[in-house]
């Protein structure tokens, strides 16, 4: 391929067709000089190697791309700083940051996003540490529209400024989609303020508890660090370890949240608002879905819905095509019943029920009596409803 360098001192040219044929170097030397009518023109032709576009990917260059890095402290790690680096690293900023683990001011300070360390909480510029006395954060103190009171460790200040964002990013949901709100709620009372409240020593009753729980995720984190006596004091491996299994219960919670516990809550839901088609006191709901994890569901959903009459009893049915019918529980960690089945059907099975209730099809009614079965749906409705005029009968038969 040709080049044409035109050099003009003093110059008048004529009009030169548009038109040149560069591939002719000879045409247009000759075209050009028989142009100049006065001063001087210097023409250069060059040959130039044709240039053709390579087939092979171009490469990134990665020499002025800075990586993005998380400080938290080194020595023994915890379960809180664990999940934080671990919700942080599931942002596009943070995927592939370094986490650098140090008690230096002067590197800490060479983070982009510091987490547990530091002595500095201070949403402007990344950092969330809690352990300072001036510390007293909780997430309803920093969103007063949310209930929960408990102190945040670093865990839970990454999730309220980042949780939204990043339960986007993990479930393709947007982060103004109320699904996406209930599950941000769920995953905080559920999973991270455990991990709070831990973190800053604040126990979960007022009263020395019965038995005492060692399985929790905290204490899980805790038995990777070297043991006081082990030849190696290095914790580096076990920091990996942890994130690991903290990522994984994370997201198999987020995973079982958003398949299996939202749609139940949608069958709640409509059950409720249902719930005078199945009997008239508003007192009994009725699932013909089984297994339908329904307690937890039904007292938020009583209150979303400021149910006016407290609900009694939950109808469902079995895997054998049997129908139960369940007390509901005074509370949500409670044994104890709104109105359980009465006592005189406590323990009683089959045919003896069923002459004794006067209600074809009876199977069961537990020693408890907080659960009931029956052959069909009419049945275990007919139990609920005896109950239920039991009680107005004799109000002695209240809860227990």
């Amino acid at each position: 391929m040709w080049s044409v360098r035109v050099r003009v001192v003093a110059l008048s040219l004529t009009k030169i067709p548009s038109l040149l044929s560069v591939s002719k170097p000879a045409n247009v030397l000759r075209l050009l000089k028989s142009q100049a009518n006065c001063g001087l023109l210097c023409v250069d032709a060059v040959c130039i190697e044709p240039r053709y576009m390579s087939s092979h990917p171009k490469k990134l260059c990665t020499e002025n791309m800075t990586v993005k890095k998380i400080g938290t402290h080194n020595g023994t790690f915890h379960c809180d700083e664990v999940l934080a680096c671990f919700l942080l690293r599931q942002l596009p900023e943070y995927k592939d940051a370094e986490i650098i683990r140090t008690r230096d001011q002067a590197q800490l300070e060479e983070c982009d996003i510091v987490v547990d360390v530091g002595g500095e909480f201070d949403p402007k510029t990344h950092r969330y540490d809690h352990h300072q006395r001036t510390f007293a954060e909780s997430f309803h103190s920093l969103r007063p529209e949310k209930p929960w009171v408990t102190k945040l460790s670093s865990a839970g200040l990454v999730y309220l400024y980042f949780g939204r964002r990043l339960l986007s990013q993990l479930t393709q949901l947007k982060e103004d989609d109320m699904q996406l709100e209930v599950l941000y709620d769920k995953l905080y009372e559920n999973f991270v303020e455990e991990v709070d409240a831990i973190d800053n020593g604040i126990s979960q009753c007022d009263e020395e508890p019965r038995y005492a729980i060692t399985s929790t995720l905290s204490a899980r984190v805790g038995h990777l660090n070297p043991r006081w006596n082990s030849r190696s004091q290095d914790t580096e491996e076990g920091f990996r370890k942890a994130m690991k299994m903290v990522g994984e219960e994370f997201l198999d919670r987020l995973d079982f949240y958003q398949s299996s516990w939202l749609p139940a809550r949608v069958v709640v839901e409509k059950a409720i608002k249902e719930r005078y088609q199945v009997d008239p006191s508003g007192e009994i709901v009725s699932f013909s879905q089984g297994g339908c994890p329904w307690k937890e569901h039904l007292f938020a959903l009583e209150k979303a819905l400021q149910v006016e009459t407290t609900i009694k009893f939950v109808l469902y049915s079995d895997l054998n095509g049997h129908w139960r019918v369940q007390c509901v529980p005074a509370g949500l960690h409670t044994f104890q019943n709104r109105l359980p089945l009465p006592e005189e059907w406590r323990g009683v099975r089959d045919e003896a029920l069923s002459e004794l209730s006067g209600i074809k099809g009876c199977i069961f009614v537990h020693a408890g009596g907080f659960l009931g079965g029956n052959k069909t749906q009419e049945g275990a409705l007919e139990m609920a409803r005896r109950t239920l005029q039991a009680a107005v009968q004799s109000p002695a038969n209240g809860s227990s």
